[in-house]
């Protein structure tokens, strides 16, 4: 913890393995960490293909030209046979790997329905005692993702990409829920205006009584553009986080994953797996009976 602290990368890259892994001692470590941090957490979130990885990379080079120090969660698919990243680490943030203000790690789902990582919440915890500036989190962007990183972000920005406008329409009451920032990125594309308009219209009757509107920003990350207007509009809405009833939620919300997780600790999905295959050569499998003894 003290060599955490003293900003010891090789440390906080161990202890989150550590955490991770559930290995000996982890439980003792989170339990000493301190109990608040200025370092506040933005979440980017939208579906594939939407360019998240570059703009992350973008706003990398944004913050840090502001003096920053930054850390960088990439939660990549996993695998389902052995739960590992499919992804592993970023190509496009190739750049920030040796950088002595950016800490990036990817982080593999390990089944979590989500599409965060299990063990998300306590690894944002340690990133926090290093005294970061701000925590990036960029999701797998699929499914429950975008509501969940809500949860733990103070600041979720949601892109998406000009073609969007269908799927915008689907998911529309689940992103205008947690949208803090919309983000058309690639906007350099066809229509991408008339996207904006159109998304802005359809932001409005849902934000008519907020005192802010959701801002609705065009990117093109690959070129840079758009982003020091994002850095800005980021850094605004974080001034604006205050302690309030649904922050409180929010931690409620953390608790009850973390008693949840707690509680389902010895189940061992590999061991499920040889007891269905086992009565599977049976012919006596029932899931819902072998769900009852649980």
């Amino acid at each position: 913890m003290d060599k955490i602290q003293q900003a010891d990368i090789k440390a906080l890259a161990r202890s989150i393995s550590l955490v991770e892994n559930e290995l000996d001692g982890y439980e003792s470590l989170l339990a000493s960490l301190p109990s608040s941090s200025g370092t506040k957490i933005i979440g980017i979130t939208g579906p594939p293909g939407a360019g998240k990885s570059t703009l992350v990379d973008s706003l990398i080079k944004e913050l840090l030209n502001n003096g920053k120090k930054i850390a960088v969660l990439c939660i990549d698919p996993s695998s389902p046979f052995n739960l590992g990243a499919l992804l592993g680490d970023r190509i496009r943030m190739s750049d920030w790997y040796t950088h002595p203000n950016v800490f990036i790690r990817s982080l593999a789902t390990r089944g979590s329905m989500g599409g965060l990582n299990p063990k998300i919440i306590e690894i944002t915890e340690l990133l926090k005692a290093f005294h970061f500036d701000h925590i990036i989190i960029e999701t797998v962007g699929v499914g429950q993702s975008e509501i969940e990183i809500a949860g733990l972000a103070d600041v979720t920005v949601v892109v998406v990409v000009p073609e969007a406008g269908d799927e915008v329409q689907t998911m529309k009451a689940g992103l205008m829920e947690i949208a803090d920032i919309f983000v058309v990125n690639k906007s350099d594309r066809p229509d991408a205006d008339t996207f904006v308009k159109n998304l802005r219209l359809m932001l409005a009757p849902a934000f008519r009584s907020h005192y802010n509107e959701v801002p609705v920003l065009k990117t093109v990350a690959t070129q840079h553009e758009g982003i020091k207007e994002l850095a800005e509009t980021i850094l605004h809405q974080l001034q604006k986080v205050h302690v309030s009833d649904k922050k409180f939620w929010l931690l409620a919300e953390r608790a009850y994953m973390l008693i949840q997780q707690k509680r389902m600790k010895d189940i061992d999905k590999k061991k499920l797996k040889e007891e269905i295959e086992q009565l599977s050569r049976q012919n006596v499998f029932n899931l819902y009976q072998f769900i009852d003894r649980y």
